[in-house]
């Protein structure tokens, strides 16, 4: 292989590591701000609890904890180490073809 196909494989999937960083740092940003009770009428308190909102579309309220706290951790957190994990995983098989 070239060695330019292979700085692009490797921009690529720097990237894509990137993109699922600044996923996780948003959710995790949603549940610190959630437990500090942030004021939600705040723009970015609203910004951040929207993106948060829409990126773990699929696992909000998956679990069903009697505390409010609870549900949100464990959703959005779920949330955010999968994207870690897949976004990751993605990035190094990228990097090593």
């Amino acid at each position: 292989m070239s060695p330019r196909y292979r700085n692009g494989a490797n921009q690529a999937g720097t990237v894509i590591a990137i993109v699922a960083d600044v996923m996780a740092f948003i959710l995790g940003l949603w549940i610190l701000m959630y437990l500090l009770d942030a004021n939600r009428a705040n723009s970015l308190v609203q910004f951040v609890h929207d993106a948060a909102a829409w990126l773990a579309g699929w696992s909000h309220d998956l679990f069903t904890f009697d505390e409010a706290w609870a549900r949100v951790v464990a959703g959005y957190g779920l949330a955010a180490v999968v994207y870690l994990f897949v976004g990751h995983a993605i990035a190094n098989r990228m990097h090593r073809h």
